[in-house]
């Protein structure tokens, strides 16, 4: 059995997304999600206005984050030749998520916690960033790149400042040149392992699936067995960026692993030509947590 009622990975304007939480919920209910993760990236300010806007629009809410984390294994050479790669992304995307937390309780109070030092250190690195490109001749406003951020500071917030002032035309520009992974602006900060953010995920009584593997340029094999000795729950199989070979490939090997599986449009915004939801998962391997949320799951199912 499978369906397209899950989108288990989006973003808003607390973190590098285009629209506010609000407007997210709407276009998951006009996709027709019926259960649906807001996933910004390192913070979770986002939760209560999204079970708000859930809600509203009659969908069930997974409260989620979206972790920046160390990678846990190192890129495999012969996967970055043949995908035309110089090197993988400098840090691996860990997905949390809650279906049973209760807000503002003493597990929400602690994982908060714990996660306000990733979400803090985002600042001096975006400083010292902007400094650097001060350096090399394109100074901007740090506050202004601040503004363009909720709670949460990244990389894009900076490129469309870098837009603004005239030094690159897209942010993939801005990327490419200036400041991606190895560039001559990026600056890398702490982040957590892979095992200790699972270990916090876990004690908050949560769940959690690696995110987007394929950016990591890693055996599938070698993908599956780190991710069961590190404490992973799930693997996010079923991405847009994902082909339908590679989705079958990480599927069938979570399956044969027990590991679950999610599924996600890792939704950032209509203006970059993407869609919420239309994300077919087999329920079978979601994970039961998440399985459970929906109670009418046998309703929103129809046969592969």
């Amino acid at each position: 059995m499978w369906t397209e009622k899950f989108d288990l990975h989006s973003h808003s304007t607390n973190s590098d997304g285009q629209h506010p939480v609000e407007d997210v919920a709407q276009m998951m209910s006009d996709s027709d999600v019926h259960c649906w993760s807001l996933t910004d990236h390192d913070t979770i300010s986002g939760w209560d206005t999204a079970r708000t806007a859930a809600d509203t629009h009659g969908l069930v809410f997974i409260p989620g984050v979206e972790l920046t984390c160390m990678p846990g294994l190192q890129a495999d050479v012969n996967i970055l030749e043949l995908r035309n790669q110089e090197r993988a992304s400098d840090s691996w995307h860990l997905l949390a998520y809650f279906p049973t937390i209760e807000f503002h309780n003493e597990q929400h109070k602690q994982f908060k916690a714990w996660l306000a030092p990733l979400g803090e250190g985002r600042i001096p690195r975006m400083m010292a960033m902007v400094e650097k490109l001060a350096e090399l001749g394109m100074p901007v406003d740090f506050d202004a790149v601040l503004a363009r951020a909720g709670d949460s500071v990244g990389r894009p917030h900076l490129a469309d400042e870098m837009i603004k002032s005239g030094y690159v035309e897209t942010r993939q520009e801005a990327f490419d040149k200036w400041i991606g992974d190895g560039k001559p602006v990026h600056i890398t900060r702490p982040k957590p392992s892979i095992v200790e953010a699972c270990a916090a995920v876990h004690a908050a009584g949560g769940i959690t699936s690696l995110a987007h593997p394929l950016y990591y340029c890693i055996d599938t094999d070698a993908l599956v067995t780190f991710c069961l000795e590190s404490g992973v729950d799930a693997i996010e199989c079923f991405h847009r960026s994902h082909s339908d070979a590679y989705r079958f490939q990480l599927w069938s090997a979570a399956k044969d692993s027990g590991l679950s599986v999610t599924c996600g449009s890792d939704f950032h915004g209509m203006m970059y030509n993407q869609t919420p939801g239309r994300m077919a998962v087999p329920t079978a391997t979601l994970p039961l947590s998440i399985k459970n949320s929906m109670p009418s799951l046998d309703e929103t199912v129809h046969q592969s």
